[in-house]
């Protein structure tokens, strides 16, 4: 008997990131069924009828509520990926992440400073992206300083903006009302999505989908930097290019996923080891298929968050928690490449 074909890998990690997708449609403390998800969907086209009642509360939910959510932790998943798989590709670092040089604190600071300013949704959302993007220069410039492209004064540099980014985070913490302000913030730095609504999600989804596309479609740039500057120079490979357009595309990535759901860990590290393991280090499929399973892992994160208790666990604290106990499970497979 022919042996059926296997479904190829990055195929497999799509359909799974369509599977939690649905499933984060129906979970959470009013649940779905299926049938009745289809029996709205029928209703919303035209065809089926549904008591009024319940179509209005299923509109809310799914509508209203759960589809931009799922959305976000859709990109927000995979931009964090993708963007982690890139800087540890441009570093020739695995333990590098997407807070590497900054951007993190940097969008932090400027979320921080617009709850202060008492601004809206989604000008607080602009603000931390600017700022994130003046962090990753503030690092890239101070590298610059000793006039050399060496990666280790980048990443020193990063480790200069993400301490100075810090201590401006730190200083609006302490300018801010401790019964008002404060609790905001520091919501806002657990990490949640709580706060997406359908109008900044329509502003910065399209932006973030582009940028995400684009870094996948540069796996094979990616992979030419994997040789020493000399050997890819002499190929003709323009290295210190390739190397600024990522750390750039990367960055904004990573400043536009924070400024949606704010501080979430582990996944821009975490997720990139497991992507690795299933398709093997080379960039043009391991983009893609990081970054659907990093928006699959943000989503069931986001649903455990939704589903625990009466009140929404902030969900970096479920992606810190989940993610330090899949990166023990996977160090045993990765660690022989590290040594």
């Amino acid at each position: 008997m022919p042996v059926p074909a296997r479904l190829p890998l990055p195929l497999l990690s799509f359909l799974l990131l369509i599977l939690t997708a649905l499933l984060s449609l129906l979970l959470g403390r009013y649940a779905i069924s299926p049938l009745e998800l289809l029996h709205f969907l029928t209703t919303l086209c035209g065809v089926g009828d549904m008591p009024v009642e319940r179509y209005r509360l299923i509109h809310s939910l799914l509508i209203d509520a759960r589809a931009p959510r799922m959305f976000a932790g859709m990109l927000v998943g995979a931009g964090l990926s993708v963007s982690g798989a890139a800087y540890q590709a441009v570093f020739r670092n695995p333990l590098v992440s997407p807070g590497l040089l900054g951007v993190l604190n940097g969008c932090a600071f400027g979320a921080a400073l617009g709850i202060i300013c008492h601004w809206q949704a989604l000008p607080i959302a602009v603000l931390s992206c600017v700022t994130g993007l003046i962090a990753v220069a503030v690092g890239v410039g101070i590298a610059h300083l000793f006039q050399t492209t060496s990666i280790l004064l980048l990443v020193l540099g990063g480790i200069v903006a993400n301490a100075l980014f810090t201590s401006l985070l730190s200083i609006t913490q302490y300018l801010a009302d401790p019964v008002d302000q404060l609790p905001s913030i520091v919501y806002w730095l657990l990490g949640s999505l709580s706060a997406v609504d359908r109008s900044t999600l329509l502003i910065i989804g399209p932006v973030l989908t582009v940028a995400i596309v684009l870094l996948c479609l540069a796996g094979r740039a990616i992979d030419a930097l994997s040789l020493s500057d000399d050997e890819a120079l002499s190929l003709g490979v323009p290295v210190q290019r390739i190397r600024y357009g990522v750390i750039v595309l990367a960055t904004l990535i990573c400043a536009l996923t924070v400024s949606l759901a704010g501080m979430v860990g582990w996944i821009g590290l975490l997720v990139p080891h497991l992507a690795r393991l299933l398709v093997g280090p080379g960039n043009a499929r391991l983009l893609p298929v990081s970054a659907c399973l990093g928006g699959a892992f943000l989503l069931a994160a986001d649903g455990v968050a939704r589903s625990l208790s009466a009140g929404e666990i902030p969900l970096g604290i479920i992606t810190e928690l989940f993610g330090a106990i899949a990166f023990v499970l996977v160090l045993h497979r990765v660690r022989r490449g590290w040594l």
